[in-house]
């Protein structure tokens, strides 16, 4: 059994935020095909600020602990500063995760990003997201290649050095690169839930 710390458990146990925003501004939902872990979450905004931020999340204590921590992160912050969260920055405020249940936070952070998403292509504010740090936290150039070499969300080492076409066999989808800054995502995605360039693949 996986070892989770006193903060994993507490906001799996007490989690914070649970529920829907009927008349959400924004929606943003992922999802992982192979643990089945499920996260939608909704955000009202008011003055350019996350004025309340809710979920729905199916899946192990993991997710649920990760969703919960986005919740409380993101509850009060402009939009540019949600941006700012990443699935290296919730594991951290959570006391770290194991291995295997780090794709859990990589989810939350992309859930988030998705709903501000949504907010934006909405409200016609900005045809794409401000830019947003990478999912993937590096200290440098080198580290953050390797990093970008493992799939965001089962981390399995990917086929040819990151050269495209990726697929991730495990998780059964294919993966892009952002030219812009140079992170993964799905192909199907019109535009990349990091930065905001537009996928003209």
């Amino acid at each position: 059994m996986p070892f989770y710390s006193e903060k994993v458990m507490d906001h799996f146990q007490n989690p914070r935020n649970v529920g829907e925003i009927k008349d959400a501004d924004g929606i943003g939902e992922v999802g992982n095909p192979v643990c089945g872990d499920m996260m939608t979450f909704y955000i009202k905004v008011k003055d350019n600020k996350l004025e309340d931020v809710k979920f729905k999340t199916f899946g192990c204590g993991a997710a649920i602990a990760v969703s919960s921590m986005v919740s409380e992160l993101a509850k009060g912050k402009t939009i540019d500063e949600a941006l700012k969260i990443t699935n290296d920055s919730v594991a951290k405020e959570l006391g770290g995760l194991p291995p295997n249940k780090m794709h859990c936070s990589n989810l939350g952070a992309d859930a988030l990003h998705k709903a501000i998403e949504n907010y934006k292509n909405k409200t016609g504010s900005s045809s794409r997201l401000k830019e947003a740090p990478a999912l993937f936290e590096s200290g440098g150039e080198s580290e953050n290649i390797k990093k970008e070499c493992k799939c965001p969300f089962c981390e399995t080492e990917l086929n040819s050095g990151c050269l495209e076409p990726v697929f991730c066999k495990p998780c059964n989808i294919k993966l892009v690169r952002c030219e812009k800054c140079g992170q993964l995502f799905k192909a199907e995605l019109t535009k990349c839930p990091n930065c905001g360039e537009i996928n003209e693949g």
